[in-house]
């Protein structure tokens, strides 16, 4: 890349509900550090933390979500974070195995009129700047279903990424956790620059 981005706060989701949106507390800061030392990105070493109800959530051109078990958005969470993605947020979900089933749900309330698409594994947020010939990586093995992504659309523009039966984020995390091989920690590291960079440039 040859285009230097301006110094960015990305920050982490803070849903109630019971999920732990506090997982992965590596992840993030790992994968800020690999996007600036990669993809020429200036992004503050430190995520910042975020309600979805919050005016705060505004600030950020990105923010992220993750977690193991239930979420629930109010309708004042459903409301603030549309508007949000509606004005040029974007927002990453990555199902850190077991929120599947209660994030669907809850995106209804987000999105009545929209669903989620899955991305064709041509699609540019899989060729740039690392090459994903065959779409979203495999990170972890839980129950051998193959990697997922899916987004929602406004005007052909992907405003919400949701990542599922990867890990991405366990991926990003420092390597003594999940003892993951160099190799697979790139991958992850690498898809996780794709998001940064669609997310930044579109």
């Amino acid at each position: 890349m040859s285009t230097k981005l301006f110094s960015q706060d990305i920050a982490v989701i803070q849903y109630i509900g019971g999920g732990d949106w506090y997982a992965n507390p590596t992840a993030l800061p790992n994968l800020i550090k690999f996007c600036n030392d990669n993809i020429n990105t200036t992004i503050n070493k430190k995520p910042k933390v975020v309600s979805p109800s919050s005016v705060d959530l505004f600030d950020y051109p990105f923010v992220h979500m993750t977690g193991h078990g239930n979420v629930y958005f109010t309708d004042d969470d459903a409301k603030n974070l549309r508007d949000y993605l509606l004005s040029g947020g974007f927002l990453h979900i990555d199902d850190n195995y077991g929120m599947d089933q209660y994030l669907r749900k809850e995106l209804i309330k987000v999105f009545p009129d929209k669903k989620l698409e899955e991305i064709s594994k041509n699609h540019p947020l899989f060729n740039k700047p690392f090459s994903f010939p065959t779409g979203l990586p495999k990170i972890h093995e839980h129950n051998r279903n193959r990697p997922q992504a899916f987004a929602i659309y406004v005007e052909e523009r992907i405003v919400l990424l949701y990542t599922y039966e990867s890990d991405l984020g366990d991926g990003w995390e420092n390597s003594e956790i999940h003892n993951d091989p160099q190799e697979i920690r790139l991958k992850a590291l690498q898809m996780g620059a794709n998001i940064i960079n669609y997310a930044f440039l579109n």
